[in-house]
């Protein structure tokens, strides 16, 4: 079960809703909230390198990356305080750190000792960013080895949760983190399966024997077609607030990103998404 939830942060609205987000779950299941910043080595780098090589006449360089240094590291005190202040008022443990390096590495490190990730889809440089998500966020879904709930810029407590199931391992993850969550929270569940061919009632099936341990109300729906729209359909026509969902690989290209299911779904939803790998 969870118990170790880990929220890096950077001071955007979207990492702020990444921490409504995991206060909701924490007052719930009794966790602990990890914060997370990261003093950026590119940021401090790109001006120390940029100075270099134009020669420009600024102090010495050395001193230039230090005060860099210190300007982040404050800023990540401040954002870390919010945070833990945050947590504190609702009444559960909380823990902040502060890493240096790359982005990205850094949270990945940071996954060793965390049950589960929550991100928001971009971050603090998002005007930047023309993708699906931001490059952090990216990076940490196709690295991570723990479960990511990538989350809307704006909370809304969910209610209605959907799980897409395949029968692949990824999925099977994912159904477990479904089970638990629903259970803990006292929801119920809503499992889909799609296929091409009648493969979807097998998969539905194991869902069935899977989760009725678990005494959790269940409405199970089977459908034919493409399971990328099918699943983005039943999201929205069914009013569902939450969707959990293996990451689905298909091709080299799309491996070294997320999936084009997963892609396909994250683009058309405007929930969060729980993945597992």
């Amino acid at each position: 079960m969870i118990k170790n939830i880990l929220i890096p942060q950077d001071g955007s609205r979207h990492s702020a809703a990444a921490l409504d987000y995991g206060i909701w779950l924490g007052k719930r299941l009794n966790v602990k909230l990890i914060g997370l910043y990261v003093v950026d080595l590119v940021a401090m780098e790109g001006p120390f390198f940029h100075d270099l090589s134009g020669s420009l006449g600024f102090e010495p360089l050395l001193n230039f990356s230090s005060k860099m240094r210190e300007i982040l590291e404050a800023k990540g005190e401040d954002i870390l305080k919010a945070f833990a202040d945050s947590c504190e008022a609702g009444g559960f443990d909380s823990e902040v750190n502060i890493d240096f390096g790359i982005v990205v590495n850094e949270i990945c490190q940071r996954t060793r000792v965390a049950d589960l990730v929550i991100m928001g889809r971009r971050g603090v440089n998002e005007r930047f960013e023309y993708g699906l998500l931001g490059s952090t966020t990216e990076g940490v879904i196709r690295k991570a080895e723990k479960p990511i709930l990538v989350v809307p810029d704006t909370f809304n407590e969910p209610a209605h949760p959907l799980l897409a199931y395949d029968g692949s391992a990824s999925a099977a993850k994912a159904m477990h983190s479904a089970a638990e969550l629903t259970q803990n929270l006292g929801l119920d569940l809503t499992v889909i399966s799609v296929s091409k061919d009648e493969s979807s009632e097998i998969s539905l099936a194991e869902a069935k024997d899977y989760l009725e341990p678990y005494n959790i109300k269940a409405e199970f729906i089977a459908r034919t077609g493409d399971g990328h729209s099918e699943i983005a359909r039943c999201y929205k026509e069914n009013g569902h607030d939450l969707l959990f969902m293996g990451t689905s690989h298909h091709s080299k290209i799309v491996e070294m990103v997320l999936g084009s299911t997963t892609e396909y779904v994250l683009r058309s939803i405007d929930g969060p998404v729980f993945l597992e790998r």
